[in-house]
């Protein structure tokens, strides 16, 4: 796949004039407060993050069945048609196959992705609408960090290399964001093996508020190692109702039980909301 590159302090100029421009309109309801929700896509992952700034970024689109839509119209106002920051953290169905109504929809800032494609309808059509309207693509990487305003960033943990012709999972994006005090890891469908190699790396930087729960549920993921270092108040788990896969699997949620987490899962709860001022974090 041909990258049209973005060097990142392009991408933090993009983001700081988008803030200025959407301050005004922003300012009274978002001052000093993050949100982080959980989509209700059925079965499949949508992350909606919206910064103290005003900064937005999607993670994952769910698929191709406009759900995605239809939730971030209930919690955009009808006048914002823009999203900072489009992420795919891989490029199976349930997680790209939304996004390309998303690219069709609003103005994206940038996308950013994995690295590695796939030779399917649904991403030949998401990389279709990017190069039709021309907006900046770059493969996220170890060590990148997107500024979204107010001591809120986010950090992309993995992959640390290309990872050409390797099953996709494998090759899921996996983000820590930060809020002052308060913390978040989305791990996209990265299976064990790829979370003991981010223990590895990341052992002493892992404990966060909100663990997102790899592959919904599956037992490909969520290791006990993984858990013990991220301690999170609570486990998000993004799944479709009475899905043919059995997600969530009954041993993550023994694991789960074991280590004495919280389950959250939006077959259940719907689009799950978190709240931030970067003290305290509320459950909406």
């Amino acid at each position: 796949m041909n990258f049209r590159r973005v060097r990142w302090h392009g991408v933090l100029i993009l983001l700081c004039v988008n803030a200025v421009l959407f301050y005004g309109v922003w300012s009274e309801t978002r001052t000093g407060i993050l949100r982080v929700s959980f989509l209700n896509v059925g079965q499949g992952d949508a992350i909606f993050i919206e910064s103290p700034a005003g900064i937005q970024i999607l993670i994952d689109g769910g698929s191709p069945n406009k759900k995605v839509l239809f939730e971030l119209g209930a919690l955009m106002p009808f006048y914002d048609r823009s999203i900072d920051v489009v992420v795919a953290t891989h490029p199976d169905e349930d997680h790209i196959g939304g996004l390309s109504d998303v690219l069709e929809r609003y103005a994206v800032g940038v996308v950013l992705d994995s690295g590695l494609p796939r030779d399917t309808a649904s991403f030949r059509r998401f990389e279709e609408i990017i190069k039709e309207k021309n907006i900046p693509y770059i493969q996220g990487a170890r060590g990148e960090r997107i500024y979204l305003g107010n001591d809120t960033y986010a950090d992309i943990l993995y992959p640390d290399r290309d990872l050409l012709g390797v099953e996709p999972n494998i090759a899921s994006i996996i983000i820590k964001l930060t809020y002052g005090e308060n913390t978040f890891l989305f791990t996209g469908d990265a299976p064990v093996s790829v979370e003991e190699y981010i223990s590895q790396l990341e052992k002493d930087n892992l404990d966060v508020d909100v663990l997102k729960i790899g592959h919904h549920g599956s037992k490909t993921s969520t290791s006990e190692t993984l858990l013990g270092l991220a301690s999170p108040e609570y486990a998000v788990i993004s799944v479709g109702k009475d899905n043919s896969y059995g997600h969530p699997h009954p041993d993550v949620l023994l694991r789960l039980k074991k280590f004495e987490i919280p389950i959250l899962r939006t077959d259940e709860s719907g689009t799950i909301v978190f709240t931030t001022d970067g003290r305290s974090l509320s459950l909406k």
